[in-house]
This record gives structure tokens, sequence and C-alpha cells, in this order.
């Protein structure tokens, strides 16, 4: 029986790392080729990642929750044929097989994500020859075509066993031997780190050489960074935690011994891991912290903070798409020098006119956002600066990108977070077609099934958050974009009319835009173009 090892494959748009979602398979269920074994979210959507081939689940590696880096074991699958013997071995049982599969890296796994760890290093001559004879079923997933069978993944390795390490067809079939033999054979390639992984260490001080790497062949991945950063953290907490020492002329008697339970602190009491002043009884700030640190978890087992004193109530980890928004907010007040303008709009004769497209046609009506949106389309093609951006070259010179058309991306909120889906081309969309495309994107978004390339690539954002019952906003501009256009609720308020006051529908319309491509003027252009727009959209829609 032949146990074939499959990794996380690499799903496009530069993701190394996902979540397992939910498992559609367990141990010792049948899958067919192609059959969806397990739902994971990404940064970017969920996706489910269909079956290489047919056979029974052997194991699965990672709970659900669990964080799976690209190229990482995902799942094993027995084909349930028997493996040809070797002359000079006994065939290995299916617990060592097993243990192979598990123990050794398999070199032609995940070709695109070892590709980018060896940082430039060519394959084997014969690792090419044997990708090239692979047959594949043309899945979707990018990098990762599903093959008919295992049995020449197993035919992969074993060459690869008996060419570095010799020795390894010789050995019994027990896994503890195999891993012996493989953990002796000199690597395929030497272990050379991604340029991002290179990065990551270089920012954080972490001294590469003096790192074992987790991935396959000894490689260092970017878990391997963050364990050590986050070992280096840790050092500093408890180096914090410990306090100063006391520096007094007077040296502080001995600390009495401390009582086997511990008095909780009193709410009143300074911080215990940051305190340098001697306890009522004389114990020095060190015996204080320590004591401080003994209670951490509390009197009954609770997780107290050191800070503050409350009881943490949950640790929620930042990962999938809530550190891709984290990373994207960052990213944005970080680079974009951005600058924001307002303005209130009289929205009366819009309300009326969607009332009167209502009446006509209650199911094609173009909603109001649809129709700002049309409004920030005309308004895109007479200030083209918002629809660009900023592209910093090798050398360290800068240029703007101008594109000749627009993918108008709409901020969504969904149950996974904020969302940003596009509609591709939407300056060729007539109105009613902007109107039924933004349904289906928005509605494909908050389902949490968007692809990737629908969650990406948008020149110029639209931001409706009226619809929390906010008047206005400080916009934070999706990066690498130059501009995003917020839209406040629409409510009665005073309104000068003719000279005289009235009773008129008021909304807020709100530009933010990145000062390094736009000026005041041209910024100010555009959204008064769109404010008159809303004022009197039936002249407006005769100029477009």
């Amino acid at each position: 029986m032949s146990i074939n090892v499959f990794h996380l494959p690499d799903l496009g748009e530069g993701l190394t790392e996902a979540d397992i979602l939910h498992w559609l398979v367990a141990e010792g269920d049948t899958v067919a080729m192609d059959q969806p074994i397990v739902e994971v979210e990404t940064a970017k959507s969920a996706v489910e990642i269909p079956s290489p081939v047919e056979g029974t689940v052997h194991k699965l590696h990672g709970a659900e929750g669990e964080t799976l880096t690209v190229g990482q074991s995902l799942i094993s699958v027995s084909d349930g044929a028997e493996a040809p013997a070797s002359e000079d071995a006994p065939a290995p049982t299916a617990e060592a097989s097993a243990a192979e599969s598990d123990d050794s890296p398999e070199p032609t796994q995940g070709a695109s994500y070892r590709e980018e760890e060896r940082a430039g290093t060519q394959p084997s001559a014969e690792e090419s020859a044997d990708d090239e004879s692979d047959e594949s079923s043309g899945n979707v997933l990018i990098g990762y075509g599903t093959t008919s069978g295992g049995s020449s993944r197993r035919r992969r390795r074993g060459k690869s066993a008996r060419t570095s390490g010799g020795s390894a067809t010789g050995q019994s079939g027990a896994a503890s031997h195999t891993h012996d033999a493989l953990t002796a054979a000199p690597r395929m390639a030497p272990t050379v780190i991604s340029p991002l992984v290179r990065k990551l260490a270089k920012e954080h001080g972490v001294d590469i050489t003096a790192l074992t790497g987790t991935g396959p062949g000894g490689l260092i991945m970017r878990q391997d960074i963050r364990a050590a950063m986050d070992q280096v953290d840790d050092q500093r907490r408890r180096s914090d935690a410990a306090g100063p020492a006391p520096t007094g002329l007077a040296t502080a008697p001995p600390a009495p011994p401390a009582p086997a339970a511990p008095a909780p602190w009193p709410a009143n009491a300074s911080d215990p891991g940051h305190s340098t002043v001697p306890t009522r009884g004389g114990a020095a700030p060190a015996a204080a912290a320590a004591a401080a640190s003994s209670n951490v978890g509390g009197t009954h087992g609770q997780d107290v903070d050191s800070r503050t004193g409350l009881t943490v109530a949950q640790r929620e980890p930042v990962k999938g798409v809530r550190k891709a928004i984290s990373d994207a907010m960052t990213r944005s007040r970080t680079e974009i020098p951005e600058a924001t303008i307002w303005v209130d709009v009289d929205a009366t004769e819009l309300l009326n006119l969607r009332a009167s497209y209502k009446a006509k046609d209650p199911e094609n009506a173009p909603s109001l956002l649809a129709l700002l949106a049309r409004f920030t389309l005309a308004g895109l093609r007479a200030y083209p600066q918002l629809c660009s951006r900023i592209e910093t070259h090798e050398d360290g010179t800068r240029s703007i990108a101008r594109f000749d058309g627009v993918n108008l991306g709409l901020a969504v909120e969904s149950e996974r977070g904020l969302l940003v889906p596009n509609l591709r081309n939407a300056d060729k969309l007539s109105t009613l077609e902007l109107n039924q495309r933004m349904r289906e994107v928005i509605e494909v978004a908050r389902s949490g099934k968007a692809s990737p390339s629908e969650l990406s690539g948008s020149t110029f954002t639209l931001n409706n958050y009226g619809v929390f019952g906010t008047d206005g906003a400080t916009p934070i501009i999706n990066h690498p974009e130059v501009g995003i256009l917020g839209i406040g609720r629409i409510i009665d308020k005073p309104w000068v009319v003719n000279g005289e006051l009235a009773v008129r529908k008021v909304t807020t319309l709100t530009l933010a835009f990145d000062h390094r491509v736009c000026d005041g003027g041209s910024a100010g252009g555009f959204l008064r173009f769109i404010a008159d727009a809303v004022e009197d959209p039936t002249s407006a829609f005769l100029r477009m």
C-alpha cells in the first residue's frame, strides 16, 4: 500500500498561509479525484481544496483552526495498491510508509513554493524530468495540479533516497531507521531563505545563521523567524517583569519566605510588573515581581493582565482576514500622506429620481449606491489623478502609473471582516449593468466565497458607512490606491433653497486622497463634481 502526502498548495496572489476552517473528510473515508477535502481561509477568501488523487484518507495533518504554510503537509491518502518490493529490501509496512511520508522531505511537492524558499536555486535534472512526467487533472489551484495516482511520487522519493542516502534502501522498513538515514543524507539544495523571509529577519534583528529551519530540507521559513522573535519578546517580558534592581543606599533586609498562597494584589496597588518601590514587608522589587508573576494566572487560575490588573476575558489570535486588514491599514497609514476633505450635499433630487425609477421598474431600479458609483466613475474620468498608483522602482525612483479604465472597489462589511471586492472595467458598464454587477460581487463577498482575484486589483474604492448610521468618517485609503470616497447617512436637515429655509435630505461626502499624486485643487474639483451630480442628477446624466 502506497501512502502519498500532499501539501498545502500555492493559493496564488502572494498568499503564503491559510487557516483550516472545516475538514470535509475524515480519516478512513474514501475520496475521489477532485473531491473537495478541506475548506481553508486565506487573507483573501475561503476556498475549498480538492483531492489530487482517489484513495483512502490515511491522516489529516492539522486540526480545524490551525494555520498551515504553503508547502506544509495537509493530508495523506492511501491508494490501496501494493507497492512493488525492492530486490534489496522488503516492502515497507503501511505504518513505515506513513512515517516515511511524514518525516521525509518531498523534492517535488509544492514546486513553486520551494523555488521561492530556495531563492533562485535550480532543481536537479532528475527532479525536472520527474515533474514533467506527472499527469495532471488540471485542477484550479495554482502550482498544484492533481495527479492520476500516487505511484510516481513514491518512485521519485525512493530514487532520491537511494541517490542521497545510499544505504537508505538497505534499511528495514522501520520508520525510525528511515528517518535516521534521511537525516544523515546530504540536502538536495543549500538552505537559502526567500527574500521576504530574509527581509523579515533583517528588520527584527534575527540571526538566520543561528536558526534551524522547520521547512522541507531544513529551509528557514517565516514561522521560524516569528518563533525567534517570540522567544526574544518572551525574554524581554521576563526581564521587564523582574524590574530594575533597587538602588537605595541602605541595603534592604532579606525578604521573608513567601506564603504558600499569596494574596491577590489590591485594586489600587501599583503595577507589580513595573514597580520599583519595596513592598510594606520590606521585600525587594524582584521579590514583589516574583509574587506577582506567581499570581498572573489568578488565585483561581484566571488570566490576569500584569499591566492593568484586570482579568483577560478572551484572547483572539490575529490571523486570516483580520491579519490582512491590520497589515493593509497599517501600511496605508505608514506609507501614504493622505489628506481628507468633505462636503454636505442636498440629495433630495437624487432620492426623487431613484423613486421614479423604482415606480417604473421595481425589479431593476438602480440602488442609490449604484447611482453614486456612476457619478464617481464620471468624476474619475474628469480627474484621472485619483485613478492611479505610486510605483517605487528597484533603484529607489518613483513614478505615477495612471490607468486606462477603472476597477471600482466596494468596501463591504461581512462576518469575516472588511472586504473590498471590485468591479473590473466598471467604467464600461451601463447604469443597469453596474447595479446588477454590484449586487453580485457584494453577495459573493458577504458569503465568503469571493476569489482572491475578486478581492484585489481595485483602483478606487467606494465606502458607504452611512448604513451604520454615521454621518462622516476619515476613511483609510485601500493601499496601493490613492483615493477613497466615503458616503454618510442621508437624513433630514434644515437647508436653504432659493433663499428660504426648507427641510431637505442631506448627506456628507468625504474624500481621502494621496497628496503625493493629487493636490487640493484636483481633489476638491472631483468631490464638487460628484456633489453637483447628486444635487442635480437629471442634468448630470445628460452630460455622461
